[in-house]
């Protein structure tokens, strides 16, 4: 295959966070929506309201362009100094995804090999964590399904985390042609140990709600699916107890073998049918705005800032020196790996020859285009 799927012409974007349209209804496009605040019974109470900071690019897992970044920091920066709204409900369309990071088609098929282009939007995505931790709302990330990559970082910058028992959690930098620099290796190592923040950056290793939850990384998780009988069911593809296999603590793992491919099948029919309830979910969201509003609003800003602080410091510290190292790499490594993932469905395959690659690196080849069509994957044959 060649790099025909790499146009030479283009429209500039506008990387400025000033634009005439923030928000939107219509995919792709990132949603603004103020909800009335609700009491323990259901009543609404007059001019108080949550705001709902929704991204809506279902049709590619609620990954963000250009234009929905603007949008999140729109979201933030209204909530933040909207006397009326209480708290800030960050989340995702449909049951599949919250998100899962920056548009990869656009990523390779416009900031690919433009590095300075794609520093301007690295200020871009970098304002957008910055408005979420300096956001004077405090914010719940809603997961409504798969938390990955970038989708990942913009999750962990939030106060607390309320997630559907199928969601997934990881990063997809090392093996997609990037690093997880967006707040992943700033954030973890003060959530998790030093080994554990290490294995979740560079493994790719998607963790479930459950995994999530017992590592202390999430407040809750919440089962979404009901039996026939109108019962709720935690999710059947992974293991919720947590025991010694081998040696090691099993916990929150994938089920194996046909338990899990059964499972799946089940999973995946309901999904398609629209049988995903978040009620759970959201009645707890209600309860925690409910119990935010019966604060002091000074007070708790205080302290929400003061544990935000620890996450900031380390964030600012290398948020600069990540932009300049991400424009950088479009050159070569994220070049290959968003193009071969954006060409998937041509190939068959997500990924490089990484191994064709790495004995490339060892002879010193040149990297150029001929070693580039070698190392991505080929055209399938009918």
């Amino acid at each position: 295959m060649g790099l025909e799927w790499m146009p030479r012409e283009h429209e500039l974007k506008d990387h400025s966070r000033h634009t005439s349209q923030w928000w939107g209804t219509e995919a792709p496009c990132t949603m603004y929506e103020k909800r009335p605040l609700k009491d323990p019974k259901g009543n609404v109470i007059p001019d108080l309201y949550v705001a709902w900071i929704i991204l809506n690019n279902p049709a590619q897992y609620n990954s963000y362009t250009t234009q929905m970044v603007k949008g999140v920091i729109a979201g933030f920066e209204n909530a933040s100094t909207d006397r009326e709204v209480v708290g800030v409900v960050f989340t995702g369309v449909g049951p599949f995804a919250f998100c899962t990071g920056g548009n990869t088609k656009e990523y390779s098929e416009y900031y690919s090999k433009r590095p300075e282009e794609y520093g301007a939007y690295m200020e871009l995505f970098n304002n957008m964590v910055d408005s979420i931790l300096m956001c004077k709302k405090p914010v719940v990330c809603r997961v409504n399904g798969m938390r990955v990559a970038g989708g990942q970082e913009i999750g962990t910058a939030c106060d607390l985390t309320l997630a559907s028992d199928l969601a997934i959690f990881g990063q997809a930098g090392p093996r997609h042609g990037s690093a997880p620099v967006g707040g992943a290796s700033d954030f973890l190592p003060s959530y998790l140990s030093i080994e554990d923040a290490m294995w979740s950056c560079i493994s790719c290793e998607m963790w479930s709600a459950y995994k999530m939850w017992w590592k202390g990384l999430i407040t809750k998780a919440f089962p979404v699916l009901k039996d026939d009988k109108g019962n709720w069911i935690r999710n059947p593809q992974v293991i919720t107890d947590t025991f010694i296999k081998d040696g090691e603590i099993v916990y929150g793992e994938n089920k194996t073998g046909d338990e899990f491919k059964q499972a799946r099948a089940w999973v995946q029919e309901k999904q398609k049918k629209g049988e995903v309830d978040f009620s759970l979910i959201d009645a707890e969201i209600d309860r925690i705005m409910w119990t935010y509003a019966n604060l002091f609003p000074g007070c708790l800003m205080k302290s929400i800032d003061g544990v935000r602080q620890k996450k900031k410091f380390f964030w600012d510290t290398m948020k600069n020196d990540h932009r300049h190292w991400l424009a950088a790499n479009m050159g070569i490594e994220a070049f290959l790996g968003f193009g071969a993932f954006n060409t998937k469905k041509i190939t068959g395959v997500d990924t490089i020859d990484f191994i064709k690659y790495r004995q490339g690196v060892a002879k010193g080849v040149l990297m150029d285009d001929k070693f580039f069509e070698e190392v991505l994957g080929k055209p399938q044959t009918k």
